[in-house]
């Protein structure tokens, strides 16, 4: 009995050790990784990369998966650039750009359940296609001389803690109370679990989809925001690989891939457990192709991770 209780901790929360065993190892390797301005550099670091995992949790829940976040991410950034450049107040911009945001996630969402195409066919799709979209109204360069104050957002601290990091734990603190305590947290859950059976207990499958994917896109446009402001300038590029950040750490939280279970606490962890990693590699020296490599290896272990613990709890139930 002790030995299931330690194998149900490990396979619910081993995601905890895993963090503290990297900060242990980062700390031995390098004597600056425990000092309180690489703490702060990381959370920062991590702010636009949790907002985002917070919506690829909200459409990993349904089972689906949004490939597009990185390029919503970027062309955000480069159309607020573009607005604030020829006059347009920064309120009103980021409101244009989060709205702009929100309809690229939902046509996402539109394709994936009136179409009934895959979600990773759809989202590559809308990932390559706003890319492309980036570099042509940029012509692949970078916008400047829009409002600098907008700059003052990502370098400013409330009680030492960074705008971005605040951000960051309000969308996890609103993403909490609307998955855990409401109906349409439940419905993710339910269609995750089983999507047919949702259906027939009246839940409006189409719509919790359509939520789901608008939520990611428009979080994905926040993200870009907060980039921009931190870049003071709106790249093109910007956002790259934001997306398989985002899946990992969403993964190693524990939210399964097929959808219907995991707890946006924990992805907190993951989001987390990536910027140290990141940060820990940068500090020892570790080059962008060895980061790569890592980064794509934690994945697949997360993947495996993920199915494994389901198979164990599988047969825990059923003793």
């Amino acid at each position: 009995m002790e030995r299931n209780n330690v194998v149900r901790w490990l396979l619910n929360y081993g995601i905890i050790l895993i963090l503290c065993l990297l900060v242990i190892s980062f700390s031995f390797a390098t004597a600056n990784f425990m000092k309180l301005s690489t703490i702060f550099t990381i959370l920062k670091q991590v702010s636009i990369i949790g907002i985002i995992s917070v919506g690829m949790t909200y459409v990993m829940l349904t089972g689906g998966i949004d490939l597009s976040v990185g390029s919503i991410a970027g062309v955000s950034a480069v159309t607020a650039a573009i607005l604030m450049m020829h006059g347009v107040p920064i309120v009103p911009a980021c409101i244009i750009v989060l709205l702009i945001s929100l309809v690229y996630g939902a046509i996402s969402g539109f394709f994936i359940t009136h179409f009934n195409i895959p979600a990773l066919i759809v989202t590559l799709g809308v990932m390559t296609s706003l890319r492309g979209l980036a570099y042509i109204v940029t012509d692949g360069m970078p916008v400047f001389g829009f409002n600098d104050n907008f700059g003052s957002f990502a370098s400013s601290t409330l009680w030492l803690l960074p705008y971005p990091v605040i951000l960051a734990a309000a969308v996890f603190i609103v993403a909490f109370i609307s998955l855990e305590k409401t109906c349409m947290g439940r419905y993710l859950y339910g269609v995750g679990g089983n999507e047919e059976a949702s259906r027939l207990s009246g839940v409006n499958v189409v719509r919790i989809k359509y939520f789901a994917y608008a939520v990611s896109g428009l979080l994905s446009g926040l993200a870009g925001l907060v980039l921009l402001s931190r870049t003071n300038s709106g790249q093109p590029a910007a956002g790259l690989g934001y997306e398989m950040d985002a899946i990992t750490a969403v993964v190693l939280a524990g939210v399964n891939i097929m959808g219907g279970e995991g707890r946006i606490g924990m992805v907190v962890i993951g989001v987390l457990i990536m910027g140290v990693l990141g940060t820990g590699m940068i500090m020892c020296n570790i080059n962008d192709y060895v980061q790569q490599f890592v980064k794509g290896i934690v994945l697949i272990g997360a993947v495996a991770f993920s199915a494994y613990s389901k198979t164990m709890r599988s047969r825990m139930m059923n003793k």
